[in-house]
């Protein structure tokens, strides 16, 4: 493979999802996977240990990691890890799929094998464009989502399809500077992403994806949550560079560490 794609798995407090998100990477998706590497946010639930007996019963044809951060993170600080891991194990993109179970990577298989992953600097999953399938998801929720991304669009002056659904696809090539360092570790990191788009003029797709709502269970409280957004996107529009230029985290961490605690080589 002239490509090396990494799947990065962030996993937080999903005991019973995770383990089939690991299913997942056995799928059609697997010939085209260089790497996998799961990263536990400190969970409190079974699911390191649950994900490590799920990784050694499968044949996976790549080889897998499970780390765990030395410090909860949070969201943002986990892709900040696997991001690094990226670029300092020389691979070429990432993917991130949420370890919760609500996506489907093989959303991104016609990207991968026909070769259009390398038409854009990112792929961007969208729950809300046309094409995209929602079981379980409130009409509610719909709604508000899509006028957040009008919201945005107009920060921005992107169309912006979605502020952040739990699969996206980045070149390494593009996050080489490692411009994310100072982006918020919570879950608005995906919304900084965003601002880089449009600040760093970094090419970009948004691509319709599946996302379903069964077991799981949201960390975003909802109303606190949507008031951050409103005051992202106003700072932003208001501020442009010099809002990306300030460092957003709430406490500043020089390296963001991880420890390996279970590692498995390619088995096919």
């Amino acid at each position: 493979m002239d490509r090396k794609i990494l799947v990065f798995i962030p996993m937080y407090n999903c005991e019973k999802q995770v383990v089939r998100v690991a299913d997942q990477l056995a799928g059609p998706m697997a010939p085209y996977i260089s790497g996998a590497v799961f990263v536990n946010n400190r969970s409190t639930d079974g699911g390191e240990a649950a994900i490590v007996e799920k990784l050694k019963s499968m044949q996976l044809p790549f080889p897998v990691k499970v780390l765990r951060n030395c410090e909860n993170y949070g969201l943002g600080g986990s892709h900040k890890v696997a991001f690094n891991h990226a670029l300092d194990n020389g691979y070429d993109y990432v993917i991130v799929l949420h370890g919760d179970d609500q996506g489907s990577i093989d959303d991104f298989l016609p990207l991968v094998r026909d070769g259009r992953i390398q038409e854009h600097d990112c792929w961007l999953g969208s729950r809300f464009m046309r094409g995209s399938r929602l079981p379980g998801y409130s009409k509610f929720r719909i709604f508000g989502n899509k006028v957040f991304n009008i919201i945005f669009s107009a920060a921005t002056g992107k169309r912006i399809r979605d502020l952040g659904a739990g699969l996206n696809l980045y070149s390494c090539k593009m996050l080489a500077s490692r411009f994310y360092h100072t982006f918020p570790d919570n879950l608005t990191f995906n919304c900084y992403m965003l601002f880089a788009l449009a600040s760093y003029r970094q090419d970009h797709a948004f691509v319709p994806i599946s996302w379903r709502e069964e077991d799981q269970v949201s960390n975003v409280k909802m109303a606190r949550q949507a008031f951050q957004t409103l005051k992202m996107a106003a700072g932003y529009f208001f501020g442009r560079g010099r809002f990306l230029a300030k460092d957003a985290r709430v406490r500043q961490i020089d390296a963001y560490a991880s420890e390996t605690v279970f590692e498995q080589e390619a088995r096919i």
